[in-house]
């Protein structure tokens, strides 16, 4: 039941700005750290950031600085604020939430398209 659903990604310049959003539909917001990831093709999923339900926030090291997520809890979804986007930024951004129940399961949206280039 539990579903992602990012939007928000486009084409934009270097030093352009983003803001990606994901509804989450299935599960309070509120209860669960969230967290966007990004992958580009030949390469492994990375993480990008993370909100905890306490709202604490965590950044992958290029991004600190540019990029902010924040939880909106009434809309139940969460955002990604990314400015001066570079081109090494450019990829699918994906939404994720793990919910555990016996073990770890890794609930994803269908991603997200961002690319940057002149």
């Amino acid at each position: 039941q539990v579903q992602l659903v990012e939007s928000g990604g486009d084409l934009v310049q270097p030093g352009g700005s983003l803001r990606l959003s994901c509804a989450v539909s299935g599960l309070a917001v509120s209860a669960y750290t969230m967290r966007w990831y990004r992958q580009t093709p030949g390469n492994e999923r990375e993480f990008v950031a993370a909100i905890t339900r306490e709202d604490n926030t965590d950044y992958e090291d290029s991004v600190k600085g540019r990029f902010t997520i924040s939880r909106d809890n009434a809309k139940n979804a969460v955002s990604l604020q990314m400015n001066n986007l570079k081109p090494e930024d450019t990829a699918v951004y994906y939404c994720n939430v793990i919910q555990f129940i016996t073990t770890a399961h890794f609930y994803w949206g269908q991603g997200t398209k961002v690319t940057v280039s002149t």
